[in-house]
């Protein structure tokens, strides 16, 4: 199966995605799930998997989803095809915008434009979140955590980073527990 797909269509599916996410890349999650899902390039159970890769690489979430997925489908060839579609039409885009923008950005239309955007661009990133959420918590307390992160996070304003880090200690420990019983 994987190697089928050509670097074409691995590059016109990246490049199709890249041109119409508004929102960065956790808003680009859904659009990667359901293009993998509906040409059956990636099993479903593991976009989750690459969401969490992506997300824990270094770099843009968008272009390491690229990365990856093309790497799975057609190794480096594949990784370079996936990352130039998801990059090279936000890249015109923001070039095109950023030359007129000067011109532009004082009229109304365009205003109202990008006010109708920002909660689009919201909803879009909202949605994969809910999507991780429902697939990764399968119990009380996966729940729980999750809830916990969210409220340390918004609320209390700590920092993701300690969260992490807690989050590895504890998973190591409770690891070698189960390990020495």
């Amino acid at each position: 199966m994987e190697n089928k797909v050509s670097l074409w269509q691995i590059f016109t599916v990246f490049a199709g995605i890249g041109a119409f996410t508004i929102g960065g890349g956790y808003a680009m999650i859904p659009l990667v799930e359901s293009a993998m899902r509906r040409r059956d390039w990636i099993p479903e159970d593991e976009m989750p998997d690459i969401t969490v890769l992506a997300q824990s690489a270094p770099g843009l979430l968008a272009v390491n989803m690229a990365i990856y997925c093309g790497w799975r489908l057609r190794g480096l060839k594949g990784a370079v095809a996936a990352t130039l579609g998801a990059v090279l039409p936000s890249f015109v885009i923001i070039l095109l915008v950023a030359m007129l923008f000067t011109e532009i950005r004082e009229n109304p239309i365009v205003e109202r434009i990008f006010r109708g955007i920002r909660p689009v661009a919201v909803g879009l990133i909202i949605i994969p979140a809910v999507n991780m959420a429902r697939r990764g918590c399968r119990s009380w307390w996966q729940w729980l955590l999750c809830a916990g992160t969210l409220a340390a996070i918004v609320l209390l304003k700590f920092s993701p980073i300690y969260i992490i880090l807690v989050t590895i200690v504890v998973a190591v420990a409770v690891t070698l527990i189960k390990q020495r019983k």
